[in-house]
């Protein structure tokens, strides 16, 4: 099969390892085959990357694997063609496999063009994205936290949700601070709530939540 890439680098990325191999010469000719193993510090890609331009590569090749990968994008993706390929398209044939191998076959299928690349955003647009996750993740994790409060709550037979209008406002918390001292009498905590129940069913919800909160936490 003819060769489309004259200088390319297929790359074997693990946690603490990275296996570079390179293929570099005419296409229409045998490429030079060179492997080096570099460590995956900023320091070591920063070498793998100064190697790598040196002998004038243009593409560079690797696997979407865990999230090993992504330290090494984001220290070659200025320089060089990264393609990004998916683990189960580009995956060896059956046999004897060592981290050298694996370099080598990533390298030729670069050289061919036979790797399908993997979309991967711009760098804005991974940090934007990286960030909203993590917002939703503190959102998630918040509102995960009220319902096991609320449960909570309904377990140790407290009826806020059912008289207050917001259990998890300012006057909510003040009834759940006063719950939680014990220094308030019932009829005090339902006055500290905006009820959506009348006030004598608030307070029997509370005096009724007190004495289960004292037998049951």
């Amino acid at each position: 099969m003819e060769a489309i890439v004259e200088y390319c680098c297929g790359l074997d990325v693990h946690q603490a390892t990275v296996v570079a191999c390179l293929l570099a010469g005419p296409a229409e000719r045998r490429p030079r085959k060179e492997t080096r193993t570099f460590g995956t510090t900023t320091s070591e890609l920063e070498e793998l990357r100064t190697w790598l331009l040196a002998e004038r590569c243009t593409h560079v090749g690797m696997e979407s694997t865990g999230v090993y990968w992504m330290p090494v994008y984001n220290v070659l993706e200025e320089c060089f063609e990264l393609v990004v390929g998916n683990a189960a398209h580009i995956k060896n044939v059956p046999g004897r496999k060592t981290d050298v191998k694996d370099a080598e076959w990533i390298a030729d299928l670069v050289r061919h063009g036979l790797i399908r690349k993997s979309f991967v955003p711009p760098k804005w647009q991974r940090a934007l994205r990286d960030l909203v996750r993590y917002r939703r993740k503190l959102v998630e994790s918040e509102t995960a936290e009220r319902n096991r409060l609320l449960r909570l709550l309904e377990t140790c037979n407290v009826k806020l949700s059912s008289v207050a209008s917001d259990v998890f406002g300012v006057s909510g918390r003040a009834m759940l601070r006063a719950l939680i001292e014990g220094t308030a009498t019932p009829e005090h905590m339902a006055k500290l709530a905006r009820v959506v129940a009348p006030a004598p069913l608030a307070c029997a919800a509370v005096r009724r939540a007190r004495g289960s909160l004292r037998g049951g936490v």
